[in-house]
């Protein structure tokens, strides 16, 4: 065992140990640990925007390339603050205006083809019995269909129709079970390097 002589390995045990102290209770050191991380992630935000937006995206284009179009964008941008202001909140509408029908105008393809067109194209499977991927994509198509028709509410979930609908929640539970298992293991990884950095760059201890 060979501890660290690092300042800022020990601040990051520290900090470790305040943010897992929660599974406790909640405390003075959790709420410590949560407040440093929100201001540091502001401070961290504001350097980023200034030198990646402004700086980048702005002022060097308008004084180098001479892009003065630039402006308008800056223009609208600047009429946010007046969100502020009771009085002149009306101007800021301008720009969240521009901004929500452009975000919807580029959003709009794009969630359809991640949304709808992929998947609809991830259903279109071969299907050959003989072979173990021919099986799996049978499954996948039942799935689907399946999980559509529960998703139908214009037809009460009877006879037939209730029995298809009742297998789409099979497979909906065991498409939540499988995303719920995911989410655990990726929890337990983070924990698992916690531990890991506090046995090996804190405390020097050889693992594995």
């Amino acid at each position: 065992m060979h501890l660290s002589t690092s300042f800022w390995v020990w601040i990051a045990v520290f900090f470790t140990f305040c943010i897992y102290s929660f599974l406790y209770k909640d405390n003075p050191f959790y709420r410590f640990a949560e407040h440093v991380v929100v201001g540091v992630s502001v401070g961290y935000g504001m350097v980023i925007w200034w030198n990646q937006s402004l700086v980048q995206r702005f002022w060097t284009p308008l004084i180098e390339q001479q892009r003065f179009d630039y402006i308008i964008p800056a223009l609208l941008g600047l009429l946010l603050i007046f969100r502020l202001f009771p009085k002149f909140t009306w101007l800021s509408r301008y720009t969240l205006g521009f901004t929500v029908g452009a975000g919807a105008g580029v959003g709009l393809p794009l969630a359809i083809q991640a949304t709808i067109l992929k998947q609809f194209q991830a259903t279109i499977l071969p299907l050959n019995f003989a072979t173990w991927d021919g099986i799996c994509n049978f499954l996948i198509i039942i799935g689907v269909l399946s999980g559509l028709i529960y998703f139908f509410f214009s037809k009460e979930h009877k006879g037939l129709f209730g029995g298809v609908a009742n297998v789409g929640i099979w497979f909906l539970m065991i498409g939540f079970g499988a995303t719920f298992g995911y989410t655990v293991m990726a929890r337990l990884s983070l924990v698992i390097g916690r531990v890991l950095f506090i046995l090996q760059d804190a405390l020097g201890v050889s693992v594995g």
